[in-house]
């Protein structure tokens, strides 16, 4: 089975919420709520992924220093496993807007469990409400 190997990142604010990005219409598990991020292209770090996927659909920018090894994720999907390094950053320049036509959410850590996730994303939530 095909190994796919994603970096994703909860971004915290000064209130301690997080940032989910919901999938669009057109994309697998459209609907679904889930941790920016993207693939780690050829020749990239997770980290060097997260700062270009967060400038692609975010429109923001942070550094490697930034992002600080929360978790990841582990999940076999019907065609390939899924392999996610997760971050956390608190810090970043301007403010997130949706590029891609994707519908953001800031949330509080007791209101994560409300947004149907992807089944890889799910574990990332009880790590995320323990650390914050």
């Amino acid at each position: 089975m095909k190994i796919v190997l994603v970096s994703a990142v909860a971004l915290i604010d000064a209130d301690g919420r997080v940032l989910l990005a919901q999938r669009p219409e057109g994309k697998s598990m459209a609907g679904l709520w889930e941790f920016p991020g993207g693939k780690v292209e050829q020749g990239e770090t997770p980290e060097q992924a997260l700062i270009r996927e967060l400038h692609e659909e975010l429109g923001i920018e942070t550094w490697s220093s930034c992002l600080a090894p929360l978790t990841f994720a582990s999940h076999a999907y019907a065609n390939f496993h899924l392999l996610m390094p997760v971050f956390a950053c608190r810090k970043w320049a301007g403010t997130p807007v949706s590029k891609e036509g994707q519908a953001l959410s800031w949330v509080r850590k007791e209101r994560l469990r409300d947004f149907p996730m992807p089944p890889a994303d799910v574990p990332i939530v009880a790590v995320l409400r323990e650390w914050l």
